[in-house]
């Protein structure tokens, strides 16, 4: 096998590995959203906050923890993790209406 020909077969495995983990992460955070919808309708419920800084503040933190033990950028754990968030308040402010 030539050189060329290696190449493209390792571009081809390190893409397959690619979509099966990007098929992993849209399925992960749409569990992780199902449980974050169950936890905005319980704070409708009971007149709680959508939003809880105290928790998130631990959240980010814990998750550059794991990023630095993955050997993945904190910092760009910290801006993924905020994205969520952002995304989890404004699910969870729809539900107080």
């Amino acid at each position: 096998m030539d050189a060329a020909t290696k190449a493209a077969e390792l571009l081809k495995e390190h893409r397959q590995s690619i979509d099966r983990l990007d098929a992993i992460l849209v399925y992960t955070l749409a569990e992780r959203f199902k449980h974050t919808q169950g936890v905005g309708r319980l704070k409708a419920e009971h007149a709680l906050p959508p939003s809880d800084p105290a928790r998130e503040a631990r959240q980010i933190d814990r998750l550059q923890k794991l990023a630095v033990e993955a050997d993945l950028d904190p910092e760009f754990a910290k801006k993924f993790l905020n994205f969520v968030i952002s995304e989890v308040i404004r699910h969870h402010e729809s539900f107080q209406k």
